[in-house]
């Protein structure tokens, strides 16, 4: 059996003891007798900082209330596990192991063997099953403890130009703005006012990553499932949503089959909760669900959209205000995107001062200024009669952790909201500079009567500039 090899080399193996110790349970073990002396070494290395002696632990037995049988049982033991022959050095790692297999053994029949109990007293405890199984699939030995920063110079370079670690968009700019995509354990979100597109932004993102070959979970929270698959068909069809309500079944199901062929595609799982009635709880769950039923595995999750999920923290309707709210479902989603190790994408809204500027900044965004103190990245997306007309969204960055905000800070993107797609301006403009201070807030459609968005000197007829205006102010083409 392994329990004695364990408990031997609990006491005669440091460097093994150190790695195993902080995972290892009294439960695990079979036997009272196992579990006596397993107690009473835990107990004399958390005194004493060291590994004890054979003769260490016949003495802590003695001073154990133990009844005659029992003492004699765990005496009989502990001799056993002193003739126990040391593993050498260099099959350590092989114990190590062993230790760890046995440890997730155990802990996955003990979480079985509490959820029958539960469940035969009281069914509707049946509930707490699903956590109890989650926690002991979850047993293994982590054995870091933090980044040595000069022993791991290599594994940071290999990481940083590790392309397949990042979800690249199929817009240039935005690659441009995050080095290449989005990466995991980041919190992303898209702001702008009602009916702009963030919804379109995000339906277009998932769209893009799955016909790369990406694996994409979509929770919405504000249109209906079906809504949302319909608008990613457009996308990836490239028809008009009129013309997709008006397709046969056999134009719809060819058009699939047609581009099925064309390439590989990835795997898109949308889920709808109910307004305000998904937390971070119910994604977890959704998360180890999919990976359990259906070997689901998301390479990115989008959340439509962050200020209509609830927080598991604050309880709806509670006494907590909008910054303290928010910010915690912020927290519990960023959160989540470092556990689960994938990057998350999500929206919210301006505020009422910010939905009619052309300039918006951070403070404009709604409910909570919480939000933008946790994202990785913020970018705003705004538009204009001027802008409607040439089909495009100016894109502003207001935070971003990956590059420098002030390169690339405002550029323009083009969108066919009929089909539901964004694509790249051929006609790219951008400010490198930061934006003047003293510029004028300008209403919406107004852009063409006040001062230009690009400089306060320059009239504003259209937001491309001139030969001349580029020259001027050195806008980068």
């Amino acid at each position: 059996m392994v329990e004695p090899l364990i408990l031997a080399h609990l006491i005669r193996d440091e460097e093994y003891t150190r790695v195993v110790l902080p995972f290892l349970k009294k439960e695990y073990f079979t036997t009272s007798q196992a579990q006596t002396l397993y107690a009473s070494i835990h107990a004399f290395i958390s005194t004493y900082k060291i590994t004890p002696t054979i003769d260490a632990i016949k003495l802590a037995l003695e001073r154990e209330s133990l009844s005659g049988n029992a003492y004699t049982d765990t005496q009989a033991m502990l001799t056993d596990i002193a003739a126990v022959v040391r593993v050498d050095s260099g099959r350590r790692q092989w114990l190590i192991d062993q230790t760890e297999q046995f440890c997730k053994q155990r802990a996955l029949y003990l979480a079985i063997s509490e959820s029958i109990t539960r469940i035969d007293k009281n069914f509707e405890s049946a509930s707490s099953v699903p956590g109890l199984l989650k926690d002991a699939l979850s047993v293994g030995f982590r054995t870091s403890i933090g980044h040595d920063y000069f022993e791991k110079i290599g594994e940071r370079y290999d990481l940083y130009h590790q392309k397949h670690s990042r979800i690249p968009f199929d817009l240039e700019m935005f690659n441009k703005i995050t080095g290449g995509g989005l990466t995991p354990k980041t919190l992303n979100v898209i702001v702008a006012g009602t009916n702009v597109g963030k919804s379109l932004f995000l339906c277009h993102v998932a769209a893009a990553s799955i016909a790369m070959g990406k694996k994409v979970l979509y929770i919405t929270m504000e249109m209906a499932e079906e809504r949302i698959a319909q608008r990613i068909d457009a996308n990836l069809l490239d028809v008009t949503m009129n013309t997709l309500e008006n397709m046969s079944r056999t134009m719809y199901e060819n058009a699939f089959r047609q581009l099925q062929q064309q390439q590989s595609f990835g795997k898109l799982i949308i889920k709808e909760y109910p307004t305000s009635g998904g937390n971070t709880g119910h994604f977890q769950i959704l998360l180890d669900e999919l990976a359990l039923k259906k070997q689901f595995v998301p390479d990115l999750l989008i959340v439509d959209y962050i200020n209509i999920c609830s927080s598991v923290r604050f309880k709806v309707g509670g006494q907590v205000n909008s910054y303290s709210y928010i910010k915690s479902i912020a927290e519990e989603l960023r959160g989540l995107a470092v556990e689960y190790n994938l990057p998350c994408l999500t929206a919210t809204q301006f505020n009422r001062e910010g939905f009619d500027n052309s300039d918006p900044s951070l403070t404009n965004t709604s409910e909570s200024f919480g939000l933008p103190q946790t994202a990785d990245l913020q970018i705003a997306l705004v538009t204009s009669e001027e802008l409607e007309r040439d089909g495009l969204l100016m894109v502003k960055q207001l935070k971003n952790r990956y590059a420098d905000t002030t390169k690339y800070r405002r550029f323009t993107i083009k969108v066919d909201r009929s089909r539901m797609r964004l694509s790249n301006d051929p006609n790219q403009q951008y400010l490198s500079d930061p934006i003047p201070t003293s510029q004028p807030k300008l209403s919406k459609g107004d852009w063409g009567s006040k001062t230009s968005a690009f400089s306060p000197q320059v009239p504003a007829k259209s937001l491309r500039p001139t030969e001349s205006q580029r020259e001027k102010f050195k806008i980068t083409f």
